[in-house]
Protein backbone atom coordinates (compact mmCIF):
# COMPACT_ATOMS: atom_id res chain seq x y z
CA UNK A 1 0.00 0.00 0.00
CA UNK A 2 1.21 3.18 -0.61
CA UNK A 3 2.78 6.00 1.91
CA UNK A 4 -0.11 8.10 0.34
CA UNK A 5 -3.36 6.14 0.97
CA UNK A 6 -6.00 7.92 2.78
CA UNK A 7 -4.70 11.17 2.36
CA UNK A 8 -6.17 14.36 1.37
CA UNK A 9 -4.34 16.35 -1.10
CA UNK A 10 -5.29 19.52 -2.79
CA UNK A 11 -4.25 19.70 -6.73
CA UNK A 12 -3.85 23.39 -7.59
CA UNK A 13 -3.02 24.17 -11.06
CA UNK A 14 -1.89 27.15 -12.69
CA UNK A 15 -1.55 28.22 -16.36
CA UNK A 16 0.69 25.77 -18.31
CA UNK A 17 0.60 23.50 -21.00
CA UNK A 18 2.28 21.24 -18.68
CA UNK A 19 -1.47 20.79 -17.12
CA UNK A 20 -1.81 18.07 -19.02
CA UNK A 21 0.34 16.09 -16.68
CA UNK A 22 -1.75 17.28 -13.51
CA UNK A 23 -4.70 15.18 -15.08
CA UNK A 24 -1.92 11.80 -15.08
CA UNK A 25 -1.16 12.92 -12.07
CA UNK A 26 -4.41 13.10 -10.71
CA UNK A 27 -5.43 9.27 -11.53
CA UNK A 28 -1.91 8.30 -9.87
CA UNK A 29 -2.77 10.16 -6.93
CA UNK A 30 -6.70 8.21 -7.16
CA UNK A 31 -5.20 5.44 -7.59
CA UNK A 32 -3.01 5.64 -4.69
CA UNK A 33 -5.74 5.64 -2.65
CA UNK A 34 -5.65 9.55 -2.09
CA UNK A 35 -8.73 11.66 -2.05
CA UNK A 36 -7.94 14.83 -4.49
CA UNK A 37 -9.81 18.19 -4.56
CA UNK A 38 -8.83 20.41 -7.70
CA UNK A 39 -8.77 23.77 -7.35
CA UNK A 40 -8.04 25.74 -11.20
CA UNK A 41 -6.73 28.90 -11.71
CA UNK A 42 -8.26 30.88 -14.91
CA UNK A 43 -5.50 30.65 -16.81
CA UNK A 44 -5.16 26.80 -16.15
CA UNK A 45 -8.46 26.47 -17.43
CA UNK A 46 -7.27 27.27 -21.34
CA UNK A 47 -4.93 24.55 -20.72
CA UNK A 48 -7.42 21.70 -19.19
CA UNK A 49 -11.22 21.48 -18.23
CA UNK A 50 -12.75 21.23 -15.29
CA UNK A 51 -14.84 18.46 -16.59
CA UNK A 52 -11.56 16.16 -17.42
CA UNK A 53 -10.14 17.14 -13.44
CA UNK A 54 -13.70 16.37 -12.17
CA UNK A 55 -13.90 13.34 -13.90
CA UNK A 56 -10.26 11.67 -12.86
CA UNK A 57 -10.89 13.28 -9.28
CA UNK A 58 -14.45 12.29 -8.54
CA UNK A 59 -14.85 15.43 -6.95
CA UNK A 60 -16.25 19.10 -8.10
CA UNK A 61 -13.26 21.20 -9.22
CA UNK A 62 -13.33 24.71 -8.02
CA UNK A 63 -12.50 27.34 -10.21
CA UNK A 64 -13.28 30.56 -8.16
CA UNK A 65 -13.76 32.10 -4.85
CA UNK A 66 -16.99 33.41 -5.22
CA UNK A 67 -18.06 29.52 -5.76
CA UNK A 68 -21.69 29.97 -4.17
CA UNK A 69 -21.89 25.98 -3.66
CA UNK A 70 -19.79 27.50 -0.08
CA UNK A 71 -22.53 28.34 2.15
CA UNK A 72 -19.66 30.60 4.15
CA UNK A 73 -18.51 31.73 0.30
CA UNK A 74 -15.32 30.69 1.91
CA UNK A 75 -13.76 28.03 -0.65
CA UNK A 76 -10.49 29.13 0.44
CA UNK A 77 -10.81 28.65 3.97
CA UNK A 78 -13.08 25.48 3.78
CA UNK A 79 -11.21 23.68 0.88
CA UNK A 80 -7.35 23.78 2.95
CA UNK A 81 -8.40 22.80 6.26
CA UNK A 82 -8.95 19.50 6.03
CA UNK A 83 -5.95 19.00 3.33
CA UNK A 84 -2.50 17.37 4.21
CA UNK A 85 -1.27 19.29 1.91
CA UNK A 86 -1.63 21.29 -1.19
CA UNK A 87 0.33 19.99 -4.34
CA UNK A 88 0.59 22.72 -7.35
CA UNK A 89 1.46 21.43 -10.60
CA UNK A 90 2.10 23.14 -12.47
CA UNK A 91 3.51 26.36 -10.83
CA UNK A 92 3.89 28.73 -13.34
CA UNK A 93 6.81 31.27 -12.73
CA UNK A 94 4.12 33.93 -12.63
CA UNK A 95 2.02 32.07 -9.80
CA UNK A 96 5.80 31.18 -8.12
CA UNK A 97 6.00 35.13 -8.12
CA UNK A 98 2.53 35.42 -6.33
CA UNK A 99 3.23 32.92 -3.70
CA UNK A 100 6.48 34.51 -2.72
CA UNK A 101 4.59 38.46 -2.42
CA UNK A 102 1.86 36.64 -0.84
CA UNK A 103 -0.50 37.68 -3.69
CA UNK A 104 -4.39 36.58 -3.44
CA UNK A 105 -6.03 37.71 -6.22
CA UNK A 106 -7.69 34.46 -6.86
CA UNK A 107 -8.96 31.14 -5.47
CA UNK A 108 -5.97 28.65 -5.51
CA UNK A 109 -3.28 31.73 -4.33
CA UNK A 110 -6.23 33.15 -1.67
CA UNK A 111 -6.05 29.33 -0.34
CA UNK A 112 -2.01 29.00 -0.33
CA UNK A 113 -2.18 32.15 1.72
CA UNK A 114 -4.87 31.15 4.35
CA UNK A 115 -3.69 27.57 4.93
CA UNK A 116 -2.29 26.81 8.33
CA UNK A 117 1.18 26.98 7.93
CA UNK A 118 2.14 24.09 9.98
CA UNK A 119 -0.54 21.63 9.43
CA UNK A 120 -0.90 22.13 5.79
CA UNK A 121 2.49 21.76 4.03
CA UNK A 122 2.27 23.74 -0.09
CA UNK A 123 4.19 21.58 -2.15
CA UNK A 124 5.21 23.55 -5.75
CA UNK A 125 6.24 21.66 -8.68
CA UNK A 126 7.47 24.57 -11.33
CA UNK A 127 7.32 24.01 -15.38
CA UNK A 128 8.27 26.75 -17.46
CA UNK A 129 10.33 28.20 -20.24
CA UNK A 130 14.07 27.48 -19.83
CA UNK A 131 15.07 31.22 -20.15
CA UNK A 132 12.02 31.65 -17.60
CA UNK A 133 13.59 29.00 -15.29
CA UNK A 134 17.32 30.18 -15.62
CA UNK A 135 16.24 34.18 -14.94
CA UNK A 136 17.85 35.69 -11.52
CA UNK A 137 14.41 36.45 -10.46
CA UNK A 138 12.69 32.87 -10.78
CA UNK A 139 15.75 31.53 -8.56
CA UNK A 140 15.54 34.82 -6.29
CA UNK A 141 11.68 33.53 -5.81
CA UNK A 142 12.32 29.82 -5.76
CA UNK A 143 15.47 30.01 -3.24
CA UNK A 144 13.23 32.50 -1.33
CA UNK A 145 10.36 30.29 -1.18
CA UNK A 146 12.44 27.24 -0.05
CA UNK A 147 13.65 29.84 2.95
CA UNK A 148 9.65 30.87 3.60
CA UNK A 149 9.33 26.99 4.10
CA UNK A 150 7.78 26.21 0.91
CA UNK A 151 8.65 22.27 -0.49
CA UNK A 152 10.00 23.18 -4.15
CA UNK A 153 10.58 20.40 -6.25
CA UNK A 154 13.56 19.66 -8.76
CA UNK A 155 12.51 20.81 -12.41
CA UNK A 156 12.96 18.21 -15.46
CA UNK A 157 15.10 18.66 -18.63
CA UNK A 158 14.44 18.24 -21.98
CA UNK A 159 12.38 19.36 -25.23
CA UNK A 160 10.03 21.86 -23.90
CA UNK A 161 6.40 23.15 -25.81
CA UNK A 162 8.28 26.22 -27.04
CA UNK A 163 10.55 24.22 -29.19
CA UNK A 164 13.31 24.88 -27.03
CA UNK A 165 15.27 22.33 -24.93
CA UNK A 166 16.62 22.90 -21.57
CA UNK A 167 15.72 23.12 -17.78
CA UNK A 168 11.93 24.15 -16.97
CA UNK A 169 9.91 20.90 -17.83
CA UNK A 170 7.62 20.12 -15.02
CA UNK A 171 8.83 17.23 -13.64
CA UNK A 172 6.35 13.53 -14.81
CA UNK A 173 3.56 12.40 -12.77
CA UNK A 174 5.38 8.98 -11.92
CA UNK A 175 8.22 11.50 -10.52
CA UNK A 176 6.09 13.86 -8.47
CA UNK A 177 4.02 10.88 -7.21
CA UNK A 178 7.84 9.37 -5.86
CA UNK A 179 8.62 12.99 -4.53
CA UNK A 180 5.18 13.04 -2.78
CA UNK A 181 5.23 9.33 -0.98
CA UNK A 182 8.93 10.58 -0.01
CA UNK A 183 7.55 13.84 1.74
CA UNK A 184 5.18 11.28 3.48
CA UNK A 185 7.55 8.62 4.25
CA UNK A 186 8.81 9.24 7.98
CA UNK A 187 12.37 9.75 7.84
CA UNK A 188 13.84 6.27 9.69
CA UNK A 189 16.66 6.97 8.35
CA UNK A 190 17.45 10.85 8.29
CA UNK A 191 21.29 11.47 8.44
CA UNK A 192 22.44 8.34 7.32
CA UNK A 193 24.14 6.82 4.27
CA UNK A 194 22.83 3.22 2.54
CA UNK A 195 24.68 1.52 -0.09
CA UNK A 196 22.47 -0.86 -2.06
CA UNK A 197 24.17 -3.33 -4.70
CA UNK A 198 21.21 -4.44 -7.28
CA UNK A 199 21.06 -7.10 -9.97
CA UNK A 200 22.95 -9.90 -11.43
CA UNK A 201 26.81 -9.55 -12.60
CA UNK A 202 27.77 -10.47 -16.01
CA UNK A 203 31.32 -12.58 -16.65
CA UNK A 204 32.62 -12.69 -20.37
CA UNK A 205 33.26 -15.77 -21.88
CA UNK A 206 33.71 -14.17 -25.34
CA UNK A 207 32.65 -10.94 -26.97
CA UNK A 208 29.22 -12.41 -27.08
CA UNK A 209 28.80 -14.72 -24.50
CA UNK A 210 28.86 -14.55 -20.81
CA UNK A 211 27.77 -15.92 -17.45
CA UNK A 212 24.78 -14.09 -15.91
CA UNK A 213 21.41 -15.12 -14.03
CA UNK A 214 17.73 -13.88 -14.58
CA UNK A 215 18.18 -11.19 -11.62
CA UNK A 216 16.06 -8.56 -12.94
CA UNK A 217 17.19 -5.69 -10.03
CA UNK A 218 14.03 -4.72 -9.36
CA UNK A 219 13.98 -5.73 -5.87
CA UNK A 220 17.46 -4.14 -4.95
CA UNK A 221 16.15 -0.71 -6.38
CA UNK A 222 12.84 -1.02 -4.39
CA UNK A 223 15.25 -1.00 -1.38
CA UNK A 224 17.11 1.95 -2.62
CA UNK A 225 13.57 3.65 -3.52
CA UNK A 226 12.73 2.74 0.26
CA UNK A 227 15.58 4.18 1.90
CA UNK A 228 15.52 7.56 0.00
CA UNK A 229 12.35 7.94 1.13
CA UNK A 230 12.97 6.95 4.53
CA UNK A 231 15.47 10.67 4.48
CA UNK A 232 19.17 8.37 3.68
CA UNK A 233 21.29 9.40 1.13
CA UNK A 234 21.60 6.39 -1.29
CA UNK A 235 24.22 5.01 -3.28
CA UNK A 236 23.37 2.28 -5.58
CA UNK A 237 25.67 0.00 -7.65
CA UNK A 238 23.72 -2.07 -10.51
CA UNK A 239 24.75 -4.98 -12.59
CA UNK A 240 23.35 -4.79 -16.42
CA UNK A 241 19.89 -4.21 -15.57
CA UNK A 242 17.23 -1.83 -17.42
CA UNK A 243 14.98 0.02 -14.79
CA UNK A 244 15.21 3.71 -14.24
CA UNK A 245 17.44 5.17 -11.75
CA UNK A 246 15.29 5.94 -8.12
CA UNK A 247 14.72 9.52 -7.81
CA UNK A 248 17.60 11.35 -5.64
CA UNK A 249 19.59 8.36 -5.85
CA UNK A 250 23.46 7.96 -6.62
CA UNK A 251 23.78 5.19 -9.26
CA UNK A 252 27.18 3.41 -10.37
CA UNK A 253 26.55 0.83 -13.45
CA UNK A 254 29.12 -2.07 -13.06
CA UNK A 255 29.13 -5.24 -15.39
CA UNK A 256 31.24 -8.05 -13.58
CA UNK A 257 31.57 -9.18 -9.99
CA UNK A 258 35.23 -7.63 -9.41
CA UNK A 259 33.89 -4.28 -11.07
CA UNK A 260 30.70 -4.60 -8.56
CA UNK A 261 33.55 -5.30 -5.76
CA UNK A 262 35.30 -2.55 -6.98
CA UNK A 263 32.45 0.27 -6.77
CA UNK A 264 31.14 -1.22 -3.36
CA UNK A 265 34.84 -0.91 -1.85
CA UNK A 266 35.03 2.79 -2.99
CA UNK A 267 31.51 4.09 -1.74
CA UNK A 268 31.85 1.95 1.56
CA UNK A 269 34.22 3.81 3.61
CA UNK A 270 31.04 6.59 3.85
CA UNK A 271 28.35 4.37 4.38
CA UNK A 272 26.24 3.64 7.10
CA UNK A 273 24.48 0.50 6.43
CA UNK A 274 25.33 -1.89 3.49
CA UNK A 275 22.36 -3.61 1.47
CA UNK A 276 23.97 -6.76 -0.89
CA UNK A 277 20.98 -7.55 -2.75
CA UNK A 278 23.12 -8.03 -6.15
CA UNK A 279 23.19 -11.54 -6.88
CA UNK A 280 26.33 -11.80 -8.26
CA UNK A 281 27.86 -14.67 -10.03
CA UNK A 282 29.41 -16.78 -7.85
CA UNK A 283 32.56 -18.08 -10.81
CA UNK A 284 33.92 -16.49 -13.70
CA UNK A 285 35.59 -18.12 -16.74
CA UNK A 286 39.63 -18.19 -16.09
CA UNK A 287 39.73 -16.53 -19.07
CA UNK A 288 37.83 -14.21 -21.62
CA UNK A 289 38.06 -15.00 -25.24
CA UNK A 290 39.05 -12.13 -27.20
CA UNK A 291 37.47 -12.99 -30.21
CA UNK A 292 33.91 -15.02 -30.29
CA UNK A 293 34.41 -18.73 -29.83
CA UNK A 294 33.03 -20.31 -32.81
CA UNK A 295 31.82 -24.02 -33.45
CA UNK A 296 33.64 -26.01 -36.18
CA UNK A 297 31.08 -28.73 -36.62
CA UNK A 298 33.25 -31.52 -35.34
CA UNK A 299 30.71 -31.64 -32.63
CA UNK A 300 33.30 -30.89 -29.81
CA UNK A 301 33.05 -28.13 -27.30
CA UNK A 302 35.31 -25.70 -26.28
CA UNK A 303 37.20 -26.23 -22.68
CA UNK A 304 36.28 -23.78 -20.20
CA UNK A 305 37.65 -23.24 -16.88
CA UNK A 306 36.38 -21.03 -14.27
CA UNK A 307 37.48 -19.09 -10.97
CA UNK A 308 35.67 -18.21 -8.10
CA UNK A 309 34.75 -14.56 -8.13
CA UNK A 310 35.30 -12.58 -4.84
CA UNK A 311 32.26 -12.34 -2.09
CA UNK A 312 31.51 -8.72 -1.89
CA UNK A 313 29.57 -9.23 0.70
CA UNK A 314 31.66 -11.13 2.97
CA UNK A 315 34.82 -8.66 2.08
CA UNK A 316 32.83 -5.77 3.47
CA UNK A 317 31.05 -7.88 6.48
CA UNK A 318 34.90 -8.76 7.61
CA UNK A 319 36.52 -5.16 6.84
CA UNK A 320 37.23 -3.21 9.53
CA UNK A 321 34.14 -0.75 9.62
CA UNK A 322 31.93 -3.98 8.96
CA UNK A 323 33.43 -6.09 11.40
CA UNK A 324 33.08 -3.78 14.07
CA UNK A 325 29.26 -2.66 13.08
CA UNK A 326 30.29 0.86 12.49
CA UNK A 327 28.94 -0.43 9.03
CA UNK A 328 25.75 -2.14 9.41
CA UNK A 329 25.55 -5.24 6.55
CA UNK A 330 22.63 -7.20 5.49
CA UNK A 331 23.02 -9.74 3.11
CA UNK A 332 20.79 -11.51 0.59
CA UNK A 333 20.16 -15.41 -0.37
CA UNK A 334 18.28 -16.13 -3.52
CA UNK A 335 17.82 -20.04 -2.96
CA UNK A 336 15.70 -22.79 -5.21
CA UNK A 337 14.77 -24.81 -1.97
CA UNK A 338 15.49 -25.34 2.01
CA UNK A 339 15.60 -21.34 2.54
CA UNK A 340 15.77 -21.28 6.38
CA UNK A 341 18.55 -23.73 6.59
CA UNK A 342 20.23 -22.18 3.73
CA UNK A 343 19.87 -18.53 4.78
CA UNK A 344 20.69 -19.51 8.36
CA UNK A 345 24.04 -20.90 7.11
CA UNK A 346 24.58 -18.29 4.66
CA UNK A 347 24.31 -15.50 7.37
CA UNK A 348 27.12 -17.72 9.98
CA UNK A 349 29.48 -18.07 6.67
CA UNK A 350 29.45 -13.91 5.68
CA UNK A 351 29.23 -12.57 9.52
CA UNK A 352 26.81 -10.39 8.75
CA UNK A 353 23.85 -9.60 11.29
CA UNK A 354 20.82 -9.50 9.13
CA UNK A 355 20.40 -11.94 6.19
CA UNK A 356 17.43 -11.60 3.86
CA UNK A 357 16.69 -14.67 2.39
CA UNK A 358 13.88 -15.36 -0.98
CA UNK A 359 13.46 -18.46 -3.62
CA UNK A 360 15.14 -16.97 -6.56
CA UNK A 361 13.15 -18.79 -9.03
CA UNK A 362 9.79 -17.65 -7.49
CA UNK A 363 10.82 -14.24 -8.14
CA UNK A 364 13.52 -12.88 -10.87
CA UNK A 365 11.55 -10.81 -12.83
CA UNK A 366 8.85 -10.48 -10.53
CA UNK A 367 6.94 -7.23 -9.17
CA UNK A 368 6.31 -9.48 -6.35
CA UNK A 369 8.15 -11.26 -3.67
CA UNK A 370 7.91 -12.69 0.13
CA UNK A 371 11.25 -12.38 2.49
CA UNK A 372 12.84 -14.40 5.41
CA UNK A 373 14.62 -12.39 7.61
CA UNK A 374 17.35 -14.41 9.57
CA UNK A 375 19.42 -13.19 12.71
CA UNK A 376 20.97 -13.98 15.49
CA UNK A 377 17.30 -14.85 17.01
CA UNK A 378 16.11 -16.90 14.65
CA UNK A 379 14.20 -15.93 11.50
CA UNK A 380 10.55 -13.78 10.37
CA UNK A 381 8.83 -13.95 7.17
CA UNK A 382 7.58 -11.16 5.43
CA UNK A 383 4.22 -12.15 3.54
CA UNK A 384 4.04 -12.53 -0.20
CA UNK A 385 3.57 -8.39 -1.23
CA UNK A 386 4.78 -6.02 -4.30
CA UNK A 387 8.88 -5.56 -4.00
CA UNK A 388 8.13 -1.79 -2.91
CA UNK A 389 6.03 -2.97 -0.06
CA UNK A 390 8.37 -5.44 1.22
CA UNK A 391 11.14 -3.15 1.01
CA UNK A 392 9.76 -0.46 2.67
CA UNK A 393 9.17 -3.03 5.49
CA UNK A 394 12.77 -4.44 5.32
CA UNK A 395 14.32 -0.37 5.82
CA UNK A 396 11.60 0.22 8.80
CA UNK A 397 13.22 -3.13 10.33
CA UNK A 398 16.70 -2.17 9.65
CA UNK A 399 15.95 1.62 10.93
CA UNK A 400 14.88 0.23 14.28
CA UNK A 401 18.08 -2.45 14.22
CA UNK A 402 20.65 0.65 14.11
CA UNK A 403 18.80 2.15 17.34
CA UNK A 404 18.83 -0.76 18.90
Amino acid sequence: MSTLAGKHIVLGLSGGIAAFKSAELCRALVKAGVTVQVVMTEAAEHFMTAVTMQALSGRPVYTSQWDPREANNMAHINLSRDADAIVVAPASADFLSKLLHGGADELLSLMCLARPIDKVPLIVAPAMNREMWSNPATQRNVAQLKADGIHVLDVGQGDQACGETGDGRMLESDEILEELEAFFTPKALSGKSVLVTAGPTYEAIDPVRGITNLSSGKMGFAIARAARMAGAQVTLVAGPVHLPSPRGVLRFNVRSAREMLDAVVQQADAADVFIATAAVADWRPTHSADQKIKKDGSGQTPELSFVENPDILATIAQSLRGASGELFCVGFAAESHDLLQHATAKRLRKGVPLLVGNIGPATFGQDDNALLLVDEKGARELPHASKQALAVQLITDIASRLTR
